[in-house]
């Protein structure tokens, strides 16, 4: 079984790999994934804080424990799991960006993205079709971009969204 969904997350990755054909393909799923490098959870959090009073203390409170949880996690399973990026593993790809570190799995930004989509979804249920859109998006330009496999985005999403849900659960 584990050698199906090696063969279907290599496959899967080459397909949307060779997309990078396309310069404003790769332009847009550049924008989405520096969407996610944390510059805008910071902004987030403080427009909230500024502009929302009812429960932007308590959102900051779930997103700070949920990144304290978050990190120490994906930074432990990137140690364990050493998967090595798809570009240094397959051949006939190429990555659109630098990635920020040696291994793969899981995906830093699509955990993070998931574990903001889902804490919006909770405190700021209006935005909560939006949020994981964005999360999604954010998790396929990592693929596209040529820095992940599929399931390491699976895993990325798993991660963010049950940080957020235990952070939420420990302030409850």
């Amino acid at each position: 079984m584990i050698n199906g969904v090696s063969a279907w997350d290599q496959s899967a990755f080459l397909r949307v790999n060779r997309l990078q054909h396309n310069s404003h393909l790769i332009l847009t799923f550049r924008i989405l994934s520096h969407s996610g490098d944390g510059y805008l959870y910071v902004l987030l959090g403080i427009s909230l804080h500024l502009f929302e009073s009812a429960d932007s203390v308590q959102f900051l409170k779930s997103a700070l424990l949920a990144f304290a949880l978050e990190i120490p996690c994906f930074l432990a399973l990137k140690a364990l799991i050493k998967r090595e990026r798809p570009c240094e593993h397959l051949a006939g790809c190429s990555f659109a960006v630098t990635p920020s570190d040696k291994f793969s799995m899981p995906s830093g930004h699509t955990a993070a993205a998931f574990l903001m989509s889902s804490l919006i979804a909770g405190f700021y249920p209006a935005f909560t079709v939006l949020a994981y859109i964005w999360a999604s998006l954010i998790g396929a330009s990592r693929v596209f971009l040529g820095v992940h496999y599929p399931t390491d985005v699976v895993a990325g999403a798993a991660l963010g969204w049950s940080c957020a849900a235990l952070s939420v659960s420990l302030l409850s």
